[in-house]
């Protein structure tokens, strides 16, 4: 009876346990495989199996796929580059200082600085512009990396504490959309570069000498620091998306440029006074009707800056970001220079049609001139809708105390 009772246990279905068993297997052969192909030694695999720590393993070697065997010292032998120098550009990259002994750098990293040293070398950037490269690309790096590993449909802190799991789910992915990605950051830098050099040369033919002039404008939200007092993670992370949403787009569509999300604050520029007003007056609008979001004040200037890592420094972005803390709650204040400025490119009758359709119902009520922190007095204008009132209207005002 005893041998009838196991004979009848064997041939059923599988127990839960034995099908979690297989699943895991396989996935570990699956990894094995990959690894091995990425030149991942026997001894190696067995030793990150013993550790737990297979996921990082895949992870080191399909993103990275040279090992790290060489100190500073030996990097800096092989380019040319001296270890301090090399340990700037590490900094800037957004990463740790190293050891002396530490073995944090492979082929592709010597590939790397070789590479930087030629640009150094061809008169294309001198070393100080090229560590400011550096860090621009290493802060914007760093956050396409986070948001893309956030954008993971199946993250790999997932898997239970697997280490196997993670890892195979890791390498499900990594063959094919890595090298899409790749491809596609190339893509969207040419676009941009592109984009930013033809700004340049037209700003030149504009302005042959001096600081491009440029209408800076601050959205800040209202009410934020309380508002994410009150609402859990959740909630807040969609607020919080909602708001950069809106002031992506919006701005880019009006031929503005995001410069910066600051917290519950946008900060852009428009190269046409026209495109400042537009955008300024439009945030305004849908903060205004989205049941989400609170309202916005904006501030916008006009002026010369200085273009400095991709950002805008100088007494015109002072005076709009001073300027748009004065502002009511779903209003837009500029200062004079904007207002004469848009007065003169309406009358050229040249405009893009989305920017004109803004700007045909927008008219500017003077305010009694302002006392601006680290400023002085300052002409300002209330930008608005014909016809609207220069403050929120009590209707807006009291569906926001509902909500």
């Amino acid at each position: 009876m005893s041998g009838d009772r196991q004979g009848s246990a064997g041939s059923g279905p599988s127990a839960p346990g034995d099908e979690a068993d297989e699943g895991r297997a396989a996935a570990l052969a699956r990894v094995r495989a990959v690894l091995q192909a990425a030149g991942v030694g026997e001894e190696e695999f067995q030793a990150a199996l013993a550790g737990d720590v297979v996921d990082l393993l895949v992870a080191d070697r399909l993103l990275l796929p040279t090992r790290r065997r060489f100190t500073a010292q030996e990097v800096a032998e092989a380019t040319g580059m001296a270890v301090e120098v090399l340990a700037r550009f590490w900094r800037a990259l957004g990463f740790p200082d190293f050891g002396p002994e530490e073995r944090l750098f492979g082929e592709q990293d010597v590939e790397a600085v070789l590479t930087l040293q030629e640009l150094v070398d061809l008169g294309v950037t001198d070393m100080a512009s090229a560590v400011g490269l550096t860090r621009v690309v290493g802060v914007a790096m760093s956050r396409v990396a986070e948001a893309e590993l956030a954008a993971t449909a199946t993250p790999l802190g997932t898997a239970g504490g697997d280490s196997v799991e993670a890892a195979a789910r890791f390498v499900e992915v990594a063959d094919r959309s890595l090298p899409a990605v790749a491809r596609l950051l190339e893509f969207v830098w040419r676009r941009h570069l592109q984009a930013a050099v033809r700004r340049a040369m037209a700003q030149r033919g504009r302005q042959p000498s001096g600081s491009p002039e440029l209408v800076v404008g601050f959205a800040d939200m209202v009410g934020f620091t309380r508002l994410s007092q009150q609402l859990d993670e959740a909630t807040l992370a969609t607020v919080v998306n909602r708001f950069e949403t809106l002031a992506h787009e919006t701005i880019t569509a009006l031929g503005g440029r995001l410069v910066k999300m600051i917290g519950d604050e946008a900060m852009f520029v428009a190269e046409r006074p026209g495109a400042g007003v537009a955008v300024a007056v439009r945030l305004a609008e849908l903060y205004a009707d989205d049941e989400l979001l609170s309202d916005v004040r904006v501030g916008l200037a006009l002026g010369p800056v200085l273009a400095q890592d991709g950002d805008y420094f100088g007494p015109v972005v002072n005076l709009a970001s001073r300027i748009a803390q004065l502002a009511y709650p779903g209003t837009v204040l500029a200062a004079d220079e904007v207002r004469h400025a848009l007065v003169a490119e309406q009358a050229a009758r040249d405009l893009p049609a989305a920017v004109g359709a803004v700007l045909a119902e927008v008219e500017a009520t003077p305010l009694r001139p302002r006392m601006v922190r680290d400023v002085g007095r300052v002409q300002l204008w209330n930008l608005h809708r014909r016809g609207q009132e220069a403050a929120p209207s009590d209707r807006r005002a009291g569906r926001r105390l509902d909500r």
